[in-house]
């Protein structure tokens, strides 16, 4: 069994390949070159050929250096000092406290196996309205939000961190500008919430193989507090930046490519970090929430395509707004019964309506002369973005469905909404309800 060697056999790019035995995949190694020692990972095994990807980069690397493997694999603190600070993509500080070594937990570990799962049954609220009323957030759900670059997905994210009614939040950022990062660090440090959160973040400037450990570490540590009885809330972003990471991975390693260039096992990389979506019987739970863009807003690019497959759903931010016809939360239907009673019937009679307008729309575009009921639903379709989908809106469920309820009845008479009679019994503004008594 050889644990240290003194001859690499090939280097691309931030990539070695070194001959040793009883190496196992994710195991750490230390490469001393001129310029001093640095980390490496076990990312593929060829019989004896092991390769492994240098943190730091092979700039100073010779072929007679020194790799020393180490029998471990990478781990992460997992204490509660990890709150309120933020660290790289291999967990070294990144403001510049001090470095954590206790209660480590290893990273990669296996996802919980689906018979030990309990059914998600609990929303998590999040005082945005296209996602509280139309596609509710689940706890220990999978979904994505898709979107294109430029979008402010990012301020997006920031909101669902502040407002979400879970303990604990952990931020994976990959290949974020430094600007980015900055923003989600002090959003969360000037509203209070920094105390509950943790940050691992990998900037477009550090090394590769860090945007691969980004999720990996964020994971790692949300699984341990979940375990500890804690809600956990991951974001991850972006998980396009994470593909692309794996692509030039698969490159270096010289992997015969699969659907445009990307590798093979993608679905298996993406499914393994989002499968750690799990709540525990007698414990917490980790929901998982990232970002996906989607170059060219196409939706057959890899990295959407298969998320689609593995997620409970997804959002779609388009233009500055959550629409409600790009977007389907898988699991809305097995909390939204319990909210409310109107909630669902609600929430299927205002998207039909809007649906309706939308219709309304291109009648217009092509110059058809408009009905009254046109001219209603125009009315109520401009009120729903406005008051509903901007990103600006900032209510709790019940309020946005009482809103839901006043928009109705200032729009439509009672019999032109198509709701339940029961309900609209009991939910129907009388006080204000101009649309009732206004003449045909």
């Amino acid at each position: 069994m050889r644990r240290i060697t003194h001859s690499i056999l090939q280097m691309t790019g931030s990539v070695i390949a070194v001959e040793a035995t009883g190496v196992r995949a994710g195991e750490l190694a230390v490469v001393s070159s001129r310029r001093g020692e640095s980390f490496a990972q076990v990312i593929r095994l060829d019989r004896e050929r092991v390769f492994l990807q240098v943190f730091a980069g092979t700039a100073g690397v010779s072929t007679d250096d020194e790799v020393r493997f180490l029998g471990r694999q990478m781990a992460v603190s997992a204490s509660e000092a990890l709150l309120g600070r933020a660290f790289d993509g291999k967990g070294a500080p990144r403001d510049h406290g001090p470095p954590l070594s206790d209660h480590l937990t290893p990273i990669n570990g296996p996802s919980v196996n689906p018979a030990r799962r309990l059914k998600p049954s609990t929303m998590i609220h999040t005082g945005i309205p296209m996602i509280d009323v139309f596609n509710s957030l689940v706890e220990s759900q999978k979904i994505s939000i898709f979107t294109v670059a430029g979008e402010p997905y990012h301020e997006l994210l920031a909101r669902v961190a502040l407002q979400a009614r879970v303990d604990v939040i952990l931020l994976g950022g990959m290949g974020l500008r430094y600007d980015d990062f900055l923003l989600l660090r002090d959003r969360l440090e000037s509203e209070g919430a920094m105390g509950r959160a943790a940050l691992f973040i990998h900037t477009a400037a550090d090394p590769l193989v860090e945007c691969l450990m980004a999720p990996d570490l964020t994971l790692a540590v949300a699984e341990r507090f979940a375990l500890a009885g804690r809600t956990v809330l991951v974001l991850l972003t972006d998980m396009t930046n994470f593909c692309d990471a794996l692509k030039e991975m698969a490159i270096s390693m010289e992997q015969t490519p699969s659907n445009r260039g990307y590798p093979g096992d993608l679905y298996s990389q993406l499914a393994a970090r989002y499968e750690k979506a799990v709540a525990f019987e007698g414990a917490g739970s980790v929901t998982v929430l990232s970002v996906t863009t989607m170059p060219g807003n196409d939706v057959t690019h890899p990295a959407p395509d298969n998320t689609g497959y593995i997620t409970e759903g997804q959002y779609y931010l388009y233009q500055g707004r959550i629409e409600p016809f790009g977007s389907l939360s898988r699991l809305k239907q097995q909390v939204n019964a319990s909210t409310r009673d109107d909630h669902r019937t609600l929430m299927d009679g205002m998207i039909r309506l809007y649906a309706a307008y939308q219709e309304t729309l291109e009648k217009r575009a092509m110059g058809f002369s408009l009905s009254r009921w046109d001219e209603k639903l125009l009315n109520y379709g401009v009120r729903f973005e406005q008051e509903l989908m901007d990103l600006s809106v900032n209510i709790p469920l019940f309020a946005a469905l009482d809103r839901g309820w006043t928009m109705l009845a200032d729009c439509f008479r009672p019999e032109e909404a198509g709701l339940r009679r029961d309900l609209m019994e009991k939910y129907w503004p009388k006080a204000h309800d101009h649309a009732a008594n206004q003449p045909e």
